[in-house]
């Protein structure tokens, strides 16, 4: 089946599915090659099984299997705030718009579950200007650091209020 004809599922993730510690752990390399260490923020699994986060997973049928395409976590702040973590597309599904099919799902259930507002943090490099591209074309806006984050030149920072 075409990958681009599929109907893409999501779903709320337990992180229980060996494919997604090695999706994760592409994206951590992904993160550290491109980035200075002190100013990689990506999540490891320990750390996206914490219970203030929610993860989400998109999977594409592929003859009798799944194929994992994109993740996406929100993490809670306080009441009113979240924070976008762990958004990526795997590689040969990037341009599909998957993963604004899960950002559109993300932002609907952190509105659903009464936040209201969702940032995010993201790099400067050229390796990230799709996803600057994504974010601002949804409506988010810069920032300047939030919760615990401090000013890094690395780093770039987006809100979106819901």
């Amino acid at each position: 089946m075409d990958a681009r004809a599929a109907i893409p599922r999501i779903r709320l993730d337990d992180l229980s599915d060996p494919r997604i510690a090695a999706f994760m752990e592409e994206h951590l390399q992904d993160m550290r090659a491109t980035s200075p260490p002190e100013s990689v923020h990506a999540l490891d699994m320990d750390k996206l099984r914490q219970p203030d986060i929610r993860f989400w997973s998109v999977w594409l049928p592929q003859g009798r299997d799944e194929t994992l395409v994109v993740t996406g976590a929100i993490k809670r702040l306080d009441d009113r705030h979240a924070e976008l973590k762990s958004m990526r597309a795997g590689a040969r599904f990037r341009g599909r718009g998957l993963a604004r099919l899960l950002l559109d799902h993300i932002v609907g259930q952190a509105r659903s579950m009464g936040y209201e507002r969702l940032s995010l943090e993201t790099g400067t490099q050229p390796f990230f200007a799709p996803a600057h591209r994504l974010y601002l074309g949804y409506g988010f806006q810069d920032i300047a650091p939030f919760g615990s984050y401090a000013p890094d030149p690395n780093s770039r920072f987006l809100t979106l209020l819901l």
